[in-house]
């Protein structure tokens, strides 16, 4: 499958920032970037871009002894969307329209990405997100989807946005719906622990994929969310990752919700960067 040469780069500039963060000698930093260069030479061609971020950061752990390097951060943006939660339920339950107002806040909230960008805007994405219009807009078919789905599969992104995912399913109102973490700490991701520490038990099952790379790759996930993926009637997937991972399957269950955050994406999906995108390959 192989990636864009420029996710490269972008994964060149974020691994520059975690080493600099990181206490480690600079032999150790130029040693890691040998073995980044390396990688990059046996396995692009092998490796959808989540995977090549997954094996990346499988390395820097040998060197920095982290197994989560966000985790701060991490902790920052789940209590920065807490204290917004109520505000924004509130606007929520005001609004004409409470599923698509909470859809376009469970889409800004994706702007909180350490992969992407660590230097973000989150109220000025939820102002610009409330009135953008969509680049790609499926929505009035998730909406209809979700009526007649029995079983619902919520695939989440990063930590912090699954706050504005828990608003959301809890305006979905769905009788059978389970969320979906990452298996172990990856970038910024949203783990177990970020949805016990944000509550999303209260509003959904909350399932592990159990496989630690920044996006939904199904055939390494393990054996009960593989179960979950193939009898779920609808799939909804946050994020650039998971949309990297997933749409190779071309699965007309899925919904992909996402703001487009490069110029990959933005060709990939034929859409302004920046934009907002709710996108179903049947539609």
């Amino acid at each position: 499958m192989g990636s864009d040469y420029r996710c490269f780069f972008c994964f060149t500039r974020a691994f520059e920032r975690l080493i600099e963060k990181a206490n480690i000698s600079g032999e150790a930093k130029n040693s890691f970037t040998f073995e980044m260069i390396n990688l990059y030479r046996n396995k692009w061609d092998e490796l959808l871009s989540p995977e090549f971020s997954r094996e990346l950061h499988s390395i820097l752990r040998n060197y920095t002894h982290n197994p989560d390097p966000y985790s701060q951060e991490k902790k920052e943006n789940n209590d920065q969307a807490l204290g917004m939660f109520p505000d924004l339920k509130k606007m929520v339950q005001r609004s004409t329209d409470p599923f698509n107002t909470a859809l376009r806040l469970a889409i800004a909230g994706n702007i909180i990405d350490f992969a992407a960008n660590d230097n973000f805007n989150l109220q000025a994405t939820i102002d610009k997100a409330l009135t953008a219009e969509f680049a790609i807009d499926h929505s009035k078919q998730l909406e209809q989807k979700l009526k007649n789905a029995k079983l619902v599969l919520y695939l989440g992104d990063n930590a912090g946005e699954i706050v504005f995912d828990k608003l959301f399913i809890e305006t979905i109102k769905h009788h059978d719906l389970t969320f979906v973490v990452r298996g172990g700490p990856v970038i910024n991701d949203a783990t177990m622990e970020d949805a016990e520490f944000i509550g999303m038990s209260s509003a959904a099952s909350v399932i592990s994929n159990e496989y630690d790379a920044p996006s939904t790759i199904v055939h390494k996930s393990g054996k009960v969310f593989q179960q979950y993926f193939e009898k779920a009637d609808l799939i909804i997937s946050k994020g650039q990752g998971n949309l990297e991972g997933l749409l190779p399957l071309n699965d007309n269950r899925i919904f992909f919700l996402l703001m487009v955050k490069c110029n990959v994406m933005a060709e990939l999906l034929n859409a302004e960067k920046d934009s907002l995108v709710v996108y179903n390959p049947s539609c």
